[in-house]
């Protein structure tokens, strides 16, 4: 992208009401709590703000999933969340990098931020599942050595965080459905550990946030598809 315009602007009035009815959600759910830890609060807020950019294929929501990733982390380490925390530091946060700059450099026309719209080859695929089963496998071994806390989630929160990491890079529409997936495991580990620390109950509301915002990328970037596969028709 040589020219990268103002994000806001390009906002539906119903991708600007998501995003606002997010943040209020977050926001209510987090002061509805005796304790509060305001780390969660301001992660739960950037991520939110990530998903409606990646929904919109502009690579600003890369950047913030960076900075999500990093806070993620340190607040999964508070629960010993290994897992969580050594996925998003080790493997959700270089990939948005890595993601980030393809983005950039793969615009769907000057002008637009906006990203060009892939199908997964059969190549992609192959390595796609590949590096699922071994990245978890290896994993499992790494948490259950650290006493992980809800192991069987924990791992499961890895392959499917994986899987939606490529994707996003592959630039695959899929990706969001490869979170959405991974939306529900985190609701379910943070549900239990809230349970024993009602802190982290904004987290639980922060992922039921998330899938939502990830079943809004899913359709979006479906019709993004659409509109440029019947452009490039149009163009031939």
């Amino acid at each position: 992208m040589k020219h990268y315009h103002n994000p806001f602007k390009s906002l539906t009035k119903l991708e600007w009401g998501i995003w606002l009815c997010s943040l209020c959600c977050i926001a209510i759910s987090f002061f509805c709590v005796p304790r509060q830890n305001y780390m969660t609060l301001l992660a739960s807020l950037i991520g939110v703000s990530s998903l409606i950019f990646l929904s919109k294929g502009d690579p600003l929501g890369q950047i913030l999933s960076v900075a999500f990733s990093l806070l993620y982390s340190i607040i999964s380490l508070s629960y010993r969340y290994y897992g969580e925390m050594i996925t998003y530091l080790c493997m959700t946060a270089p990939m948005a990098i890595m993601a980030a700059f393809s983005w950039f450099r793969n615009p769907y026309e000057d002008g637009k931020n906006e990203v060009q719209v892939c199908a997964v080859s059969s190549k992609q695929m192959v390595f796609l599942l590949a590096g699922a089963a071994v990245t978890t496998t290896l994993f499992y071994f790494i948490l259950k050595y650290f006493h992980t806390a809800n192991l069987g989630l924990s791992t499961l929160s890895i392959a499917t965080s994986f899987v939606a990491s490529m994707l996003t890079f592959f630039r695959s529409p899929y990706y969001a459905l490869a979170y959405g997936l991974n939306d529900v495991v985190l609701i379910l580990l943070w549900a239990l550990a809230s349970k024993e620390n009602a802190t982290y109950f904004p987290m639980i509301v922060c992922f039921v946030i998330f899938f939502g915002n990830d079943c809004y990328g899913f359709y979006n970037w479906q019709n993004m598809r659409k509109r440029q596969a019947a452009n490039n028709k149009k163009a031939l």
